[in-house]
């Protein structure tokens, strides 16, 4: 069993070109000697601007990205090779992260990296970078069974999650990098089961480092 973990709709992505002019976003540029196309979308320093976005509560919070995967590569199932980690972005851009990769631990070196990724989108190395929605990425994957988890999923616990997907061969999970909203249709039709593991909305970090750990447990239990 090898997890392929997809980190759907991430609110990763550039500035986008209706606010890069906006004050907030030209005074992060100057301030980083960065250019604002280049500058990672940031409620944090771009809240005002923001207010503009189509669907703008659920973009612009790459910190959110970056704690689930400092929660997903610290964990025995990554370290040991048994997950893939995918980062599919609000912008169909997908970052491909190879086994063994170190995420940054510091959000800003996180943040000067993800930018470098999105601008260059490099073909190979330690993170592969391509064009690519959930079905498409779905594909490319393969797997014989999919969940996402969305509040607007069928009741259950991280528990019987892990343990339907430590159960499949080529298993694959949908968490959304999102801070507040639900998965777009597409992204709901690509799953073969929606499940909810708890009564209130969970951040991604807790999500994943929950369900990670049920499928490492459920997995050791099989293996028993």
């Amino acid at each position: 069993m090898r997890l392929h973990f997809v980190l759907a709709e991430s609110a990763l992505e550039p500035v986008p070109e209706e606010i890069r002019r906006s004050p907030a976003v030209a005074s992060d540029s100057r301030r980083r000697g960065v250019e604002p196309s280049r500058i990672l979308l940031d409620r944090s320093f771009h809240h005002a601007a923001m207010e503009r976005l189509e669907e703008g509560e659920k973009r612009g919070r790459p910190d959110l990205v970056h704690a689930a995967l400092l929660s997903l590569t610290g964990t025995p199932l990554f370290l040991d090779g048994r997950m893939k980690l995918y980062v599919h972005t609000c912008q169909d851009i997908v970052l491909e992260i190879k086994e063994g990769t170190r995420v940054p631990k510091s959000y800003f070196r996180f943040r000067g990296l993800a930018e470098k990724l999105l601008a260059e989108r490099p073909t190979e190395g330690l993170v592969k970078v391509y064009q690519a929605g959930v079905r498409e990425l779905k594909r490319r994957i393969g797997p014989d069974l999919t969940i996402g988890l969305s509040m607007q999923g069928a009741p259950g616990t991280a528990e019987e999650v892990g343990r339907a997907l430590a159960a499949a061969d080529r298993p694959c999970v949908l968490v959304g990098g999102f801070p507040r909203g639900h998965f777009m249709p597409g992204t709901v039709r690509s799953a073969d089961r929606l499940m909810r593991i708890h009564p209130r909305p969970l951040e991604a970090h807790v999500v994943s480092a929950r369900v990670a750990y049920e499928v490492e447990r459920a997995s050791e239990m099989m293996n028993d």
